[in-house]
C-alpha cells in the first residue's frame, strides 16, 4: 500500500500455493482474468501488499496469512474508523477466511516520502483533521487499554534492548532504582491524562496524501490511552524532525482545534507538559524497538535515527527534576557510545 517499488514476484516453492491463491482471489474480485500482481510493500509483521492493474484501474491486494496474522482485527478497526469519518483505505472485496483483501490504491508514496512536494502547514492541517476524527471515536469495549502494564513493557525496551543489548550497558543498583523512578513518573503522567481512542503510530509514514487531505494507515494496534499520545507521535515524528518553534505552534493549533471539537484536552500549558512527557515514553520505547530491529531482525537502518530521539529527549528531560536519573543515564552511557555503536 505504501513504499511501492514495483518488482516482479519470484516465489519459493513453499510459497507457490499462497501466490496462486492470492492471484486467484484478485482476478475473481476484480473481474479481470489477465491481472498480474507485483510486490508493492511488506508490512512490519507478516502482511504483504501487492499491486496490479485490473481493467485499467490500479488495485492493492493485502495478503495476511490467517495462521500468522489474522486480518480481522485490522478490518474491525478500519470499519470502525470509517464509520466515524476517518479517511482509511477502502475495502473493495474481502476473503477473511483466507486473509485476502482487495483495496483501493492510494499511491506509491507516504506523506514522509512525498514530504518535499507537500506544503507543511497544509499537510499538518489535513493530519489534524483526521486526528480529530480518530480521537473522537468511542472506543469499543474490546479495545485494549494503554494501561500501566503495557506502558512499562514498552519502557523496558530501552534498558533491555538499547542500553543492554545494543550498548552493552549493565545498570548498577543505583541506576536501576533511578530508572524505576523515571518509569513510575512517566507512567503516572500518562495515566493521569484523559483517555481516548489512540492510533498509537500516528506519524507521516502512516499517512498517505490523497485528494482532499490524507488517509490513515497502520491503525491495527489502536488502544484506549492518553490524549497526548497521537499528537506527540505526529509532532515528534520518529523519522522527521520539524523545527521546534514550528512544532510548538502546531501544537497550539492542535489544542485549539481539539478543544473546539469537544475533545477532553486540558488547558494548553498542561497539555504541552503532557505531550512532552508522553513523547519521552515514546522516544525511549522506539529507541528500544530500533535496537531490537537491528539485533534480532537484522534491520540496522533504523538506528540511524537514534540521534533524533536524543535531541527530542534533550528538549524535555532537563526541565523535569523527576527525570534527572534518565539525564544521568543519557550522559553516562548513551552520548559517549552513540557514534561508536
Amino acid at each position: 500500500m505504501s513504499n511501492a517499488s514495483s518488482t516482479t514476484s519470484t516465489s519459493a516453492p513453499d510459497t507457490r500455493f499462497r501466490d496462486d491463491a492470492r492471484l486467484a482471489f484478485a482476478r475473481e474480485a476484480t473481474g479481470d482474468p489477465t491481472l498480474v500482481l507485483d510486490r508493492a510493500s511488506m508490512d512490519a509483521g507478516f502482511r504483504s501488499y501487492w499491486r496490479g492493474t485490473a481493467l485499467g484501474i490500479s488495485r492493492i491486494v493485502m495478503d495476511s496469512p490467517p495462521d500468522l496474522e489474522d486480518v480481522r482485527p485490522w478490518l474491525q478497526i478500519r470499519d470502525l474508523l470509517e464509520m466515524h469519518g476517518v479517511r482509511v483505505p477502502h475495502v473493495l472485496a474481502r476473503d477473511v477466511e483466507r486473509g485476502f483483501l482487495l483495496l483501493e490504491d492510494l499511491g506509491g508514496e507516504t506523506c514522509l516520502q512525498a514530504l518535499a512536494q507537500l506544503e507543511p502547514d497544509a499537510l499538518m492541517d489535513a493530519a489534524f483533521d483526521q486526528l480529530v476524527r480518530v480521537q473522537a471515536v468511542v472506543p469499543p469495549p474490546a479495545l485494549p487499554a494503554y494501561d500501566e502494564a503495557m506502558l512499562r513493557r514498552e519502557l523496558a525496551l530501552f534498558p533491555d534492548w538499547f542500553l543492554g543489548r545494543h550498548l552493552g550497558v549493565t545498570l548498577s543498583d543505583d541506576e536501576r532504582d533511578g530508572w524505576d523512578s523515571v518509569q513510575a513518573y512517566l507512567v503516572a503522567a500518562m495515566l493521569a491524562q484523559p483517555q481516548v481512542f489512540v492510533h498509537r503510530d500516528f506519524m507521516l509514514r502512516n499517512l498517505m496524501p490523497v485528494e482532499g487531505g490524507v488517509a490513515v494507515l497502520d491503525f491495527q494496534d489502536a488502544v484506549v490511552g492518553p490524549i497526548a499520545y497521537d499528537p506527540a507521535s505526529l509532532l515528534r515524528d520518529a523519522f522527521h524532525s520539524w523545527p521546534e518553534a514550528q512544532a510548538d505552534a502546531w501544537l497550539a493549533q492542535w489544542h485549539a482545534r481539539a478543544s473546539s471539537a469537544g475533545l477532553p484536552v486540558p488547558a494548553l500549558e498542561r497539555f504541552r507538559t503532557d505531550v512532552a512527557l508522553t513523547g519521552v515514553q515514546r522516544h525511549l520505547k522506539v529507541m528500544g524497538i530500533f535496537a531490537r530491529l537491528h539485533h534480532r531482525d537484522a534491520k540496522p537502518k533504523y538506528l540511524t535515527d537514534v540521534p533524533r530521539f536524543l535531541a527530542y529527549l534533550d528538549a524535555v528531560v532537563p526541565f523535569h527534576a523527576a527525570l534527572a536519573p534518565l539525564a544521568a543515564l543519557l550522559d553516562r552511557h548513551v552520548r559517549p557510545r552513540l557514534f561508536l555503536s
